[in-house]
């Protein structure tokens, strides 16, 4: 019996395991992969980070290396000399089925067994379900199409157009490599060109951010509340020059396909080879939905509800969802605030158990 088992081995379960060790918990986590950093290691090939290496910190560790930007191998590389560092327990290859409650204790149903404890925190991440529009299957099958989840590099693609759909930061980084190939790229879903630089007046873009409070922001504030129904600007890539580029199309948004011919806002393109959908994912948290688990609640993007990572259900916890507080709570340099609250809140709880247990002795 543990005293929490906490699903998920990436960032933030990782934060929220160096924060119970501290504490002197016992305790667990669980990945279903096979390798500590498998997350990071599985994104495309030329990935790197546009934060400095400086805020990238899990708590207790600097984060090393040679780069001030961080490619995927190296924050892989962090993670596991994290958890060797801290000897953090971990269970590879254990997906979590299912979750029953059943009074004050947890039963996760895995792929390994059953698991039980008093106590769970979920660390699973905002990245679960790849979104695709359900037009995609009216396209012919010899346009090769793609996730941005499984997109390593332009060697996988066909020879010919490439239509990258999404204006987030992945779409624009994805889209600028594919133009770099050579081939004609045509970008759907770029809304605007706002884009910000990584460095200015001789200061990182986020030492500006931290300075001025912007990274600390909470959902709740008002503030926080604009800035997160805003689309947020592209940062490290010149999005007006990219798209002024001569072998980069600016299409209006992906409506629909039939065959070879896809439609825009703006008009049909039938000369696309390949696609890459860099639109997202849907968050997935239907196996929180066992017995005992009735009042888990979700909100209306299908995230649990939740303050600051405290459930619905006593003794289930969160960390790692976007916007849990702040901008930074589902990034690897942000992750630390929420795990060092939740410490502190799991802290008061048991001592005002002890101290409730010492008064009825009393």
């Amino acid at each position: 019996m543990y005293d929490f088992i906490v699903v998920g081995g990436s960032q933030s379960g990782l934060a929220m395991g160096y924060q119970l060790k501290q504490l002197g918990f016992n305790f667990l986590i669980v990945d279903s992969a096979d390798e500590i950093g498998s997350a990071w290691l599985s994104r495309w090939d030329s990935l790197t980070l546009f934060t400095p290496k400086k805020y990238n910190a899990l708590p207790g560790m600097k984060f090393t290396g040679d780069r001030e930007y961080p490619n995927k191998r190296d924050v892989a590389d962090y993670l596991k000399r994290y958890v060797k560092t801290f000897d953090l327990p971990m269970q590879l290859d254990t997906q979590v089925l299912s979750v029953d409650k059943n009074s004050d204790i947890y039963q996760l149903n895995t792929s390994s067994g059953a698991l039980q404890c008093r106590n769970v925190v979920i660390a699973t991440g905002p990245f679960h379900t790849p979104f695709i529009p359900s037009f995609a299957k009216n396209i012919c099958s010899s346009i090769k199409q793609v996730h941005s989840r499984d997109y390593s590099n332009p060697a996988q693609l066909n020879d010919g157009d490439t239509l990258v759909v999404g204006g987030g930061d992945s779409g624009v980084q994805i889209l600028a490599e594919i133009a770099d190939s050579g081939c004609t790229a045509f970008s759907s879903g770029i809304t605007s060109t706002a884009s910000l630089p990584q460095t200015f007046l001789g200061k990182t873009l986020w030492w500006w951010l931290k300075s001025l409070g912007i990274l600390s922001l909470s959902r709740y504030s008002y503030l926080g509340k604009q800035i997160k129904k805003r689309m947020q600007p592209v940062i490290g890539t010149n999005v007006k020059e990219l798209l002024a580029r001569d072998n980069v199309k600016a299409l209006g948004r992906t409506l629909s396909a039939n065959g070879k011919e896809i439609s825009f806002s703006d008009g049909q393109v039938s000369s696309i080879k390949n696609i890459v959908w860099a639109t997202g994912y849907k968050p997935n948290f239907s196996w929180l939905s066992g017995k005992g688990l009735e009042n888990i609640k979700f909100t209306d993007d299908g995230y649990p509800s939740n303050y600051r990572g405290i459930g619905d259900t006593q003794g289930m916890y969160f960390i790692g969802l976007p916007w849990m507080h702040t901008r930074g709570s589902a990034t690897l340099g942000g992750v630390a605030v929420d795990a060092q609250y939740l410490a502190t809140y799991i802290a008061k709880q048991i001592q005002q158990i002890d101290d409730e247990l010492i008064t009825s002795i009393a």
